[in-house]
């Protein structure tokens, strides 16, 4: 052998060495990452913040995209992810002595940061930090990722995750997370009691925003007949008093100035974080915004309108080369996507199947829906029937894919249709039954847990609930506007 090859040769070893070492280098702080992360997972995790639901969706929809983040490094040949940025509420964890200078009245802070680690080790040190949680337990998981750095002679240590021992908690002042949620689901009340002890103050506090309920109803009845507006809806379960408060806001720039808003004929508004247009066309107010920032929106929108045909374009394009099959986007699955972005992730998957043309009977998966995402690696099945596609999916691989799960992707849409119009008649069944004003669900709560908990509450038949508003989510709670939330699974 020539040393050319012989040097050729050498080279690719050592490369197969490193890859292999950064492969159980990932792999192994991976596989600890869950255990690394309990204690802000337990200062975190939105079943504690169960009297705050905006805090609460803030940092159930900041967990899916830091798992996600994690996620993406654990994936063979992952070399870098995009910063991110997340935001959670931090509930504190210590003695009422030792609080923080920035903790809210309420018990928990606000901590915002960006993500741009390469690796999952460094990713938990980086949340932990951020949060300021300890991080005393990760020496051992740094020693061993040092181990793995090491060349193969020195071999790989053997894995063992870790188990944290009840001194743990003595030891750092931390509260055991297992132990709390046992002992919070041991003392969860019975419905008939948690009513008897909580229906007075919903029905003060639901007469009490009566005058406030009429005043928002007329607002919103008044600005879509007079803008000809599809709808107004809210991003989040901000109070009536909130939302009259925007109406109010959007009114005073009606009649200040009725020409900027001509151009929101025939769309959705949502008054939401942030201003633009969602992946779904509706335009997004912000509420932080100012009129001028809205102005200008509304300025905006024919080049908004345009991008939409666009995106409706591609999405025509790619369910002819995909049998039928039609893209869909559904705002309660995930966080709310602008339009430029969802435009985008459609041009990069398009172009993707022009690369390779495949060959699809035009109508052979017609009826069926798919969502596409940026994080994901493989494709897969939802349990509601819809295909979720990596927008960089292998046109042959996917192909094979849509073929070989349509069957069961039919079976259960058409298991999701059945369940969504039980769902329909058995909530018109316990709005008559129960006398409500209002019945509504959580996103998080399925059709077959709404279907379970609607035919319990009619055969409860408490007359405690009988002209006020509720809403079927994981917790109890008495909103400020007299709603009532109960848990899917109460207990009877």
């Amino acid at each position: 052998m020539s040393v050319n090859s012989l040097l050729r040769c050498t080279i690719r070893l050592k490369r197969k060495h490193v890859a292999t070492h950064l492969a159980q280098l990932r792999a192994l702080s991976g596989a600890d990452a869950v255990n690394a992360l309990r204690p802000f997972y337990f200062a975190v995790h939105p079943d504690f913040f169960c009297q705050y639901p905006r805090e609460r969706e803030v940092n159930e929809n900041s967990l899916k995209r830091l798992n996600g983040y994690l996620e993406n490094l654990q994936k063979p040949g992952s070399v870098s992810v995009q910063p991110m940025k997340l935001t959670f509420y931090v509930r504190d964890t210590k003695d009422s002595s030792d609080l923080q200078p920035d903790l809210l009245t309420s018990g928990f802070r606000s901590v915002s940061f960006t993500l741009h680690t390469n690796d999952v080790l460094s990713t938990v040190m980086n949340v932990l930090k951020s949060c300021s949680l300890p991080v005393e337990h990760m020496k051992g998981l740094k020693a061993r990722a040092e181990t793995a750095k090491s060349p193969p002679e020195a071999g790989v240590p053997f894995y063992r995750p870790i188990k944290w021992d009840k001194s743990y908690y003595t030891f750092t002042g931390f509260r055991d997370p297992e132990q709390e949620l046992q002992q919070a689901r041991r003392v969860e009340p019975t419905l008939s009691l948690w009513l008897r002890n909580n229906e007075p103050e919903a029905t003060k506090n639901h007469s009490a925003s009566l005058p406030r309920r009429e005043e928002l109803n007329r607002l919103k009845k008044e600005l879509c007949q007079r803008f000809d507006l599809a709808d107004i809806r809210w991003q989040r379960s901000w109070g009536v008093a909130h939302r009259c408060c925007q109406l109010q806001s959007l009114s005073r720039l009606s009649q200040q100035n009725p020409e900027a808003l001509i151009n929101l004929q025939g769309h959705t508004v949502v008054f939401a974080d942030q201003s633009g247009m969602n992946a779904s066309g509706h335009v997004m107010l912000g509420t932080m915004d100012v009129h001028h920032q809205w102005t200008k929106l509304f300025q905006q929108l024919p080049s908004y309108r345009s991008l939409q045909q666009q995106t409706d374009w591609l999405k025509e394009r790619i369910s002819l080369l995909l049998g039928g099959t039609q893209v869909v986007h559904l705002e309660r699955l995930g966080p709310v996507q602008p339009i430029a972005e969802h435009y985008s992730t459609l041009s990069i998957f398009h172009k993707n199947l022009m690369s390779r043309r495949l060959r699809l009977h035009p109508r052979s998966l017609q009826g069926l829906t798919m969502l596409l995402e940026n994080d994901r690696s493989n494709p897969s099945l939802h349990e509601m029937g819809h295909f979720i596609i990596p927008t960089n999916c292998d046109p042959p691989k996917l192909q094979v894919f849509l073929q070989s799960h349509a069957p069961e992707a039919r079976e259960r849409t058409q298991r999701r249709n059945q369940l969504q119009a039980e769902e329909e008649a058995v909530v018109k069944q316990c709005l008559q039954s129960l006398s409500l004003r209002s019945l509504s669900k959580e996103p998080s709560v399925s059709s077959s847990q709404m279907i379970l908990c609607c035919k319990r509450l009619v055969e409860q038949r408490s007359p405690l609930m009988q002209g006020l508003h509720v809403c079927i989510s994981h917790f109890y709670s008495v909103m400020q506007d007299g709603d009532l939330c109960l848990p899917w699974d109460w207990k009877s």
